[in-house]
């Protein structure tokens, strides 16, 4: 075969083999990246509004008095926060939701919520030291 003939050969091969297997590829994908887009932007999101609830969770003043009461410096315990794992920051979320529900319908006394906030406070703080 002369040179210019094997270059249409190839010329053709790729034109027709190129977006065959482009489609295949495109068939290939188990999740279009749209979807993943938008599934990153809502965990981020999540993760977000968690950091948030804990931050102003550990911030009210009864949460304020009762760390200060065990000598455990809150600031640090909002610092430690963006550290956890999504998993460890979802769970601390929803007991910290649940102690405020608990505290608004009057199903926990001042003590009991001030060791609440203490365990959370120190599980924030293991957790932090566990993952490093």
């Amino acid at each position: 075969m002369s040179m210019a003939r094997s270059r249409q050969v190839t010329t053709l091969l790729l034109t027709v083999i190129f977006p065959v297997v482009s489609a295949i590829a495109q068939e290939n994908h188990v999740v279009p990246l749209s979807e993943l887009h938008r599934e990153a932007a809502a965990a981020t999101a999540s993760r977000q509004g968690n950091v948030a609830k804990l931050e102003h969770f550990f911030s009210s003043e009864t949460a304020r008095q009762a760390l200060h009461a065990v000598k455990i410096d809150g600031d640090q315990v909002k610092t430690a926060l963006p550290l956890l794992s999504d998993e460890e920051l979802a769970q601390l979320a929803a007991r910290a939701d649940q102690t405020q529900a608990d505290f608004a319908a009057g199903a926990l006394t001042n003590q009991q919520i001030t060791y609440i906030l203490i365990a959370l406070a120190t599980a924030v703080i293991i957790l932090v030291i566990v993952a490093r």
